[in-house]
């Protein structure tokens, strides 16, 4: 059994882990890092999904990090791209030698008596059990778990006779040229598939059992493309990432001021796309705008795919499964060779580690987030959970400069454990994700960390009042206590400059 130690340990070695890493690098440079990786490769979800189109649903110039411009034309990049993006910016920070791949990160206990955490971590090449140690430790996993997506199971599974597949085990070279595809769903994966698909299959189908809110988007950004040639690379991209910003900002706004206004003119903008000869009961959500992710298409492909022929909307529930495809509810029969269960994904905290402090388990839904970053009660920890309006990486880059400003407040102080230390009169039922009524929401209500009555454990999911805050706040506010090493007692109780 090997042992290893760092000032800092990440799980996760996709986009928000590499953009941890490089935050380490530029900002906090005197502390050591390892990543935990348990696949063989960078890119988390952008090297796991490989199914057909597989794109980004936010635009490139936010979903970028900050300091690495998105110098491509794409609005919405295609999975390969974006993978290749977060592995040339693992490469020019240097981040690469410190990843450790095939790593599966078993547990994670907290001493206090050690003021380090101890993980057991199973080389999947070796099937050795490592143990490695850290005195602070951040958890890059994402939100979902990525073994299994949500799949439910449908009556009568058994007697289809074609090809059943979830998008986050899509087989390799699958040829569906010339079939019936049958697509379950109406979220951001199957508005890609669908497009996608209609190139190959002789017909593809979605299934929803209720509309999702879709806008379209242009596909290059033209305006961008013209201010590279007259500006500097890095200004376009600043510009532009501060105008996109600003329009999610304000359309989530103007979603939840004016949603009847939004909803008029988002249906308005799918009638004149797909035409007279498509039923717009199948675009028309029972919720308001926002209350559930507003997806998004570039060029509108999919309405294009709808009002050629080439695709196909039902609005149903499923009855049961036949021979041939799907008897819905209303007796129509959909006849399919491949049936594509996009249904959904399963949320898991922490990447399904079980950990512990001081031998007391870690149950993320009995905590709260201090400012968005540290769960409360937990000594050195932290977690990234991108904005669910806005793009993933936004969070990542302030919850880097901010853990970042942390170390190294702490390292000037001499302080060696920090805390966030809640009151539990302020926890309430609701998540962090707790303003989205997506079932895949819904169904890990017990799994999720909780908000809070009032700052600083509520989550604004405001991009600029979080990036406003997190940049200028002090440390010693009376939440955050903090330890030298080797004392047990919470010292620096003055006031402190924002360092």
């Amino acid at each position: 059994m090997s042992q290893q130690h760092f000032d800092v340990l990440i799980v996760g070695a996709g986009i928000s882990g590499i953009g941890m890493a490089a935050h380490i690098t530029q900002n906090s440079p005197k502390r050591s890092y390892a990543i935990l990786e348990r696949r063989e490769a960078i890119g988390g979800t952008w090297d796991l999904f490989r199914y057909p189109g597989i794109r980004s649903d936010s635009d490139m110039s936010t979903f970028g990090f900050e300091f690495r411009p998105w110098t491509g034309s794409k609005v919405l990049a295609d999975g390969g791209s974006i993978r290749q993006y977060v592995e040339d910016t693992a490469k020019e920070y240097g981040v690469l030698p410190h990843i450790h791949f095939q790593r599966t990160t078993k547990s994670a206990s907290w001493s206090s008596a050690d003021q380090r955490w101890t993980l057991k971590v199973l080389n999947e090449k070796t099937q050795e059990t490592e143990t490695w140690t850290a005195n602070f430790l951040i958890g890059c996993t994402g939100y979902y778990n990525y073994d299994e997506g949500y799949r439910p199971q449908f009556p009568s599974e058994g007697d289809f006779k074609g090809q059943i597949i979830h998008p986050q085990h899509w087989p390799e070279n699958l040829d569906y040229s010339g079939k019936k595809v049958v697509i379950i769903g109406s979220g951001a994966t199957a508005i890609t598939l669908v497009p996608s698909m209609t190139d190959k299959a002789a017909h593809v189908t979605m299934l929803q059992r209720s509309p999702t809110y879709i806008a379209t988007v242009p596909s290059i950004d033209f305006l961008f493309d013209k201010m590279k040639k007259v500006m500097p690379e890095k200004l376009a991209y600043k510009i532009t990432r501060g105008r996109n910003i600003g329009l999610q900002r304000l359309i989530f706004k103007l979603s939840k001021e004016r949603p009847e206004a939004v909803k008029r003119f988002l249906l308005s903008a799918i009638k004149m796309q797909v035409g007279k000869n498509v039923d717009m009961k199948h675009f028309t959500p029972h919720y308001n705008p926002w209350d559930q992710r507003l997806c998004v298409v570039p060029d509108g492909d999919l309405f294009k795919v709808l009002k050629s022929g080439k695709a196909s909307v039902e609005t149903d529930h499923i009855d049961r499964f036949t021979e041939k495809g799907i008897l819905l509810k209303s007796g129509k029969e959909l006849e399919a060779d491949i049936i594509v269960t996009a249904t959904g994904l399963n949320i898991q905290i922490l990447g399904g580690v079980e950990a512990d402090v001081d031998g007391k388990p870690l149950l993320p839904s009995e905590h709260m987030i201090y400012k968005g970053v540290l769960l409360s009660d937990v000594p050195n920890a932290a977690i990234v959970v991108g904005y669910t309006n806005a793009s993933w990486t936004l969070k990542v880059d302030i919850v880097g400069k901010y853990l970042t400003r942390l170390f190294n407040f702490m390292d000037k102080h001499h302080y060696h454990v920090v805390n966030a230390v809640s009151d539990p009169s302020l926890m309430l039922q609701d998540t962090i994700l707790g303003s989205l009524s997506a079932g895949y929401v819904m169904r890990a209500a017990d799994r999720i960390p909780r908000q809070g009555k009032k700052a600083p454990w509520q989550s604004s999911g405001n991009y600029l009042v979080d990036r406003d805050d997190l940049k200028k706040c002090g440390f010693e506010d009376g939440v955050l206590q903090f330890n030298a090493k080797g004392t047990a007692k919470a010292t620096g109780k003055k006031k402190a400059s924002a360092a």
